[in-house]
């Protein structure tokens, strides 16, 4: 029989040593666990800092296998509560600082397994962030946590709820694995057939093209240098420091951070921005306002190469190059340009390891196949029409992983809370 007990009498809860300017240096440097490193079930090992602990404080934060990590606070209750187990990963000694609790078991209370899932089912279903507090920053502190109900069944209950959950979360773990790399490959055939379209298809002779990023391009088409059909602008980005420009502001205005919206490659068309510029700062700066239909790319920062159309008349950051196209170039064939090169844009031209950057010369530079606008606009409804197939195949395929996914929580949730019996239940039924 299971009892209802708190956290408190299950688990040792206890938050991480706090960073500060004065631990950063010194004698005893260890690694150390933060927030950054706990995702959801597995603990992302590829950045871990080290601060000083004192060999007293390494007696008091430093981990054990078999610890679980929660992330004590972030910036979205979606996040905070995510928890994962540390299970030695690194040699020596590896303390946690203070945007984590570790909750660690008692022994001959509680089975390290059986807490591990029981955090996992504690942040999916929401009960971490019930106890969150805060405005930009949630918290669900150590205390609020301790006092936590928590179902506890005796020992030999809580390995075999355990040995359930590995079991049956590998086997649902399989088939969303199988569902993902399943919506990757409808990513490279959206892809692959822009390339194809763009370049003609195969249902004409061809010539080789000079172009990286394709092979061959119809005889009756041109490659002609993108300046020659369209013409090339840049962004501005207006200084913060006259507010005046910055009140009732209504003019759309295109940062880094609007083109990711554009990254699922399924938006053709911008057509509204968080951030806006008013009337003023636009007349009495060195922005310009580009027209509807123009086409931009972003060429720095994590949005690097993604690009699009103006739905509406907007102004640019500095980050952004745009392109009014002239009469042979239709904007939307020169979007799909864009994205079938993005690639090529990236690993020829991009610069710089951590912060990728297209250089405006070499922009100016590019080249692009040219079929009459007849051929472009039939090229661009052939596109659209095999996106929308293949996004409404994606669209299936990403409900079968969320109900997956839904279903993996369920399970976890009524295991840990003694809903059903381990003991008599196959998990049979997850294939349907």
């Amino acid at each position: 029989m299971s009892r209802v007990t708190n956290v408190r009498a299950a688990a040792e809860v206890s938050l991480g040593r706090q960073r500060a300017p004065q631990h950063d240096a010194g004698p005893h440097m260890v690694p150390y666990l933060r927030a950054a490193n706990v995702k959801d079930g597995a603990l992302d090992l590829s950045d871990v800092k080290n601060m000083n602990f004192s060999p007293g404080e390494q007696q008091v934060f430093s981990l054990k296998p078999g610890d679980v990590l929660v992330s004590e606070g972030s910036g979205s209750l979606g996040s905070v509560g995510a928890s994962a187990v540390w299970r030695g990963e690194l040699d020596g000694v590896v303390c946690y600082q203070n945007t984590l609790l570790r909750m660690r078991p008692r022994s001959g209370v509680t089975d390290g397994r059986f807490l591990e899932w029981w955090a996992r089912s504690a942040f999916g279903s929401g009960l971490f962030a019930s106890i969150a507090t805060g405005a930009n920053i949630f918290h669900i502190s150590a205390d609020r946590v301790r006092a936590l109900p928590m179902e506890l069944p005796p020992l030999e209950e809580q390995r075999r709820i355990a040995d359930f959950l590995d079991a049956e979360t590998v086997r649902i773990d399989k088939f969303i694995s199988a569902l993902s790399k399943e919506l990757d490959l409808f990513a490279e055939r959206r892809r692959a057939g822009v390339v194809h379209l763009v370049a003609g298809g195969d249902e004409m002779p061809c010539r080789p093209s000079t172009l990286a990023w394709l092979r061959s391009v119809p005889e009756t088409w041109s490659e002609v240098r993108l300046g020659l059909v369209a013409q090339m602008g840049s962004g501005h980005t207006p200084s913060r420091n006259r507010p005046e420009w910055w009140v009732d502001c209504t003019i759309p205005w295109v940062t880094t951070g609007e083109v990711s919206q554009l990254r699922d490659d399924r938006l053709e068309e911008l057509i509204d921005t968080r951030e806006k510029i008013s009337d003023i700062g636009l007349k009495n700066s060195a922005a310009e306002l580009h027209p509807k239909g123009t086409v931009f790319l972003c060429r720095t920062a994590a949005s690097a190469g993604y690009s699009g159309v103006m739905g509406l008349d907007m102004a640019t950051s500095q980050d952004i190059v745009t392109w009014t196209c002239g009469p042979r170039l239709d904007p939307y064939f020169l979007l799909w340009c864009l994205r079938a090169m993005r690639p090529d844009l990236l690993g020829r031209l991009a610069m710089g390891s951590t912060h990728k950057t297209i250089y405006v010369p070499d922009l100016q530079m590019l080249r692009i196949p040219l079929p009459s606008v007849d051929e472009q606009r039939k090229i661009v409804k052939s596109i659209r029409n095999q996106n929308r197939r293949l996004d409404a195949l994606s669209d299936k395929v990403k409900r079968q992983r969320e109900l997956l996914s839904e279903r993996r929580q369920a399970l976890i949730t009524a295991a840990v809370t003694g809903e059903f019996d381990v003991s008599a239940a196959s998990g049979r039924g997850v294939e349907e």
